[in-house]
């Protein structure tokens, strides 16, 4: 089975995208979520009071998905290959084309692929 990666704003906040991760859950892939949201620990630090509720949107999507909590990771902003890299992820899936060339630009094998092409679905698939 698999490691796979999904960005969450734009891309599994899609409903396509949440039934397609929903889909890999199930066939026993290791699904993740890499969002570059702040987590909810350090937005508290900077008094920033309102990201815990609406990262209650990640968590909620990640359990109807059967994501774990350990399984998503919050980059605080920072570029996703930074956690990426090395890990064993097939592909990544994301909507932000600058996240795209840094996993791209990296030459980690885990796959870019680009939310917003039409044949999304195709790429992710090719590549499982």
């Amino acid at each position: 089975m698999k490691k796979i990666s999904f960005d969450f704003d734009g891309t599994l906040a899609r409903k396509d995208i949440h039934a397609f991760a929903k889909e890999m859950a199930q066939a026993g892939h290791v699904i993740w979520i890499v969002t570059s949201r702040f987590a909810d620990e350090e937005a508290i630090s900077k008094n920033w009071h309102w990201i815990p509720g609406q990262n209650e949107k990640v968590f909620a999507a990640a359990a109807d998905i059967g994501i774990p909590k350990e399984r998503i990771v919050f980059t605080n902003n920072a570029p996703k290959i930074e956690f990426l890299e090395g890990k064993g992820f097939a592909l990544h899936l994301d909507d932000d084309v600058d996240e795209l060339m840094g996993i791209f630009s990296s030459k980690d094998p885990c796959r870019a692929i680009n939310a917003n092409h039409s044949d999304w679905e195709h790429f992710c698939r090719e590549e499982i």
